[in-house]
């Protein structure tokens, strides 16, 4: 009686286990289908985004690239002059130091990280088995006054001062149809290292057949946060490649 009392816990176990797992993919699944289509997102080459956020009164213009081949950059435009800021070419990553105005380039831990990042366009949660990810329904969550499903979805590890860790990140998704609301992340570096991280979504309109949000904040989670309003998202840019390179003698 025993032996079969075990069996049947082991069983209900594994059911749950692999009722669970279903359950996630479904998530993003329908996240997918219901913004576009599966098949949709995995034909786009890349996004260029043009948005505007507020810094002690002052509205600040930004152009920002993402590309299927992890090719990214921001642009921002400050008091007549622009930075370039998170420029990566797929092997070297560097930024435009704000006080000198010349190009530097990151230390090869952050780069290191960039490159797994690069893996991951349009979403680390597209075709995240093939990437070997790991995903988890984590149960369900309020998120300001939805209801929301929680996942977590584990990727390759990374490497923060000298040792690595692991690189997880949290997806809340509208019980009702499905649209990304939030993500967040443990921060691993600087003054709030250790805090979470959060960023939210809203105002999703279309953009040649897929679904974004024109509204995003990000900060630390329950503190303060940065809102940032998208003016236009164009799919598939044509983007002149040396603007990605290194400034020569820099």
């Amino acid at each position: 009686m025993r032996t079969k009392s075990t069996l049947i816990i082991v069983l209900a176990i594994f059911a749950f286990g692999f009722t669970n797992a279903q359950s996630a993919d479904e998530i993003v699944k329908n996240y997918f289908e219901n913004t576009g289509g599966y098949d949709a997102w995995g034909k786009l080459e890349g996004l260029k985004m043009t948005a505007k956020v507020n810094q002690g009164g002052m509205e600040i213009p930004l152009e920002i690239v993402v590309l299927k081949d992890g090719k990214q950059y921001t642009k921002i435009s400050l008091q007549g002059n622009e930075f370039m800021q998170g420029v990566f070419d797929g092997e070297v990553m560097w930024s435009t130091n704000f006080q000198t105005q010349t190009a530097e380039k990151v230390d090869a831990e952050t780069t290191a990280n960039q490159k797994l990042e690069a893996n991951d366009f349009p979403s680390g949660l597209y075709n995240y088995k093939d990437k070997g990810y790991k995903l988890e329904l984590m149960g369900e969550e309020t998120i300001e006054g939805t209801e929301t499903f929680k996942l977590k979805l584990t990727k390759e590890p990374i490497t923060v001062d000298g040792n690595e860790q692991d690189d997880v990140t949290f997806y809340y998704f509208d019980k009702e149809n499905f649209v990304l609301l939030a993500e967040e992340e443990e921060i691993p570096a600087g003054p709030a290292k250790g805090m979470m991280g959060q960023v939210t979504f809203s105002d999703y309109d279309e953009v040649n057949g897929l679904y974004f949000p024109f509204s995003m904040s990000q900060g630390v989670k329950g503190g303060q946060s940065q809102a940032i309003k998208f003016d236009t998202i164009e799919a598939n840019p044509t983007v002149d490649a040396t603007v990605f390179a290194f400034p020569d003698g820099e």
